[in-house]
Order: structure tokens, then C-alpha cells, then sequence
């Protein structure tokens, strides 16, 4: 499958503000099942952009902004060829063994109530592949997903599981919070959803921006005999061609697009297949502030 994406993200600043200092992780990598065509990244201010890479593998530039300005606008843009793997990722980045993604953050606290959540999948499955899958489907029907801030802000895992309904990154923190309580590593992924079919998927899905492609989070966990795989628990699923791998990291904050001291965040979002006939190529927006 070949997937074009656009992802603009404008950042409001104080009127006037001077010397900000941005990074930006908007540039997915290639690996097995996932082949980057060409990417690109542009600026709405004259400055020089400085490409590395953070802990966790991910590609990163940072910059600065003399300013003055009151908003900086990053679009990047590009076209990923995927195949399907049934979820299985090979072929990427690993600065750490899996154990270090045992660690729990703030986001990802195993509370009393998310460990009555994970011990009840205990019991259900011997195998650690088996537990995976069924605390997927426990948590698909335990927390309803609703629209939200997909790359910022999502709630913690207990949030989540109070609140019975999250965005894809409330539910990822769900996720990882309790494999992990399992003694199995899980890790947070940003990326990119692209739909089978933008005109059905919007009315099968529980959520619109789904349906019609957009930026998502989801999370993937290791067995010993596999590797890592990955895990959607908002639809039920392991990754298959539909899904774009940005950046890993232990929660969301570590995979957050955009980091710079800033009032709020506009982002548009679209992912589609480029190769799908004309009348279901049409982007749909997400604005999340």
C-alpha cells in the first residue's frame, strides 16, 4: 500500500517572542513492511534545521526562531510504501534491550485499579502472545474510543480506565500500563492511520477521524519467541499495511511531534491511500489545540 501523508502543526506563541527553541519528530523511519519514498519538511521561518536522533532512535531536528513572531508553522509531507506483516516489526532502531520498557511513567501508572485490570487478564491466559491479545480485547470493551487530542495531551492510563472512554493515546497508556504489570515490555507508538475505505470506514469505526485517516497511537509489546508486535486496543487489532511507525518512546510524551515553550497547538492531519481512486482521495482535517 502507498500511503500520502501531510501534517501541518502551528504553534502559537506571545506576540513578539523571541529565541524559541523547537524540536520536532515528524520524520518516521524506514523498516521491514515499511519503505519511506520521500519525506520532506518545511518551515514557515527562515532558519536552519538540525537532524538527530533522540534516546529511543526516533529522527529528530531541532532548530531555533529569532523571531519576533507570534506562530511557527511545520508541515511535513511525504508518501511510505507498507506491507503487511500481522503486526510483527522487525528491522527497527534498538538503542535498549526490552526489559527497559518494563519502566512505568507517570502516564502509564499501574494503579490499584489498573492492576485489578491486568491480573483479571492473568487469569484468561498462560501464554505471554495469549495475554497480549486478550488484554487487547479486554480493553476494547472495557474503554470506549471518542475522538481527542491524539498527539497531545492524552489521559493516563487510570484516567482512562475511569473514564471508560479515551482517545487512541489514553488507551495505548492503558495498554502499556498493564503488559507491563504482566512482566511484558510495551512501548508507546505515534504514527499515522490510513482507511481501507474513507466513505465506509468512517461509519464502521466509533470514530470519525479513523474512519477518514488521521494521526493515531497505539502500542507494541514483546514475547520472547516473536519480537515486537503491535497492538491497537481502540480497534481491536494488530497493525497491518494501513499503519505508518513514526516514534517509540514510554508514553506519549516521548513521542510528542512538537516540543517548544509555546500557548497552544493547531495540527491538521491527513493520510490517505494514493493509489485509491479519485473519489475517495479526500483528506480529512483534524484541529486539536
Amino acid at each position: 500500500m502507498r500511503i500520502r501523508i501531510r501534517h501541518e502543526i502551528t504553534q502559537r506563541f506571545e506576540p513578539g517572542s523571541r529565541n524559541m527553541a523547537v524540536t520536532v519528530r515528524l520524520t518516521p523511519r524506514s523498516h521491514e513492511g515499511q519503505f519511506i519514498l520521500r519525506w520532506t519538511l518545511d518551515l514557515n521561518s527562515d532558519c536552519r534545521l538540525a537532524a538527530q536522533e533522540d534516546a529511543f532512535g526516533n529522527l529528530c531536528h531541532t532548530f531555533s526562531v529569532d523571531g519576533p513572531t507570534d506562530h511557527l508553522s511545520v508541515v511535513a509531507e511525504g508518501e511510505v510504501e507498507t506491507q503487511d506483516t500481522t503486526g510483527v516489526i522487525h528491522g527497527t532502531v534498538e538503542r535498549f534491550p526490552p526489559s527497559l520498557f518494563l519502566r512505568q511513567t507517570d502516564l502509564t501508572e499501574a494503579t490499584p485499579a489498573v492492576v485489578a485490570f491486568a491480573e483479571s487478564v492473568r487469569l484468561t491466559e498462560d501464554d505471554p502472545l495469549g495475554q497480549l491479545h486478550a488484554l487487547m480485547v479486554a480493553l476494547h470493551e472495557k474503554v470506549e474510543e471518542q475522538d481527542g487530542p491524539a498527539l497531545s495531551g492524552p489521559l493516563s492510563a487510570a484516567a482512562a480506565l475511569q473514564a471508560g472512554k479515551a482517545c487512541s493515546g489514553g488507551i495505548a497508556h492503558l495498554f502499556t500500563a498493564a503488559a507491563r504489570h504482566l512482566g511484558l515490555p510495551a512501548r508507546h507508538i505515534s504514527g499515522y492511520l490510513a482507511p481501507e475505505d474513507p466513505e465506509e470506514g468512517a461509519e464502521e469505526d466509533k470514530s470519525a477521524s479513523v474512519g477518514m485517516g488521521a494521526a493515531r497511537h497505539w502500542a507494541e509489546a514483546y514475547t520472547p519467541k516473536i519480537g515486537w508486535i503491535s497492538f491497537d486496543a481502540g480497534r481491536n487489532l494488530c497493525g497491518t499495511e494501513h499503519y505508518v511507525r513514526l516514534a517509540v518512546a514510554l508514553d506519549a510524551m516521548g513521542v510528542a511531534p512538537l516540543r517548544s515553550t509555546g500557548l497552544e497547538v493547531e495540527e491538521e492531519v491527513s493520510a490517505l491511500d494514493s493509489r485509491a481512486p479519485q473519489k475517495l482521495a479526500q483528506a480529512q482535517s483534524q484541529v486539536q489545540s
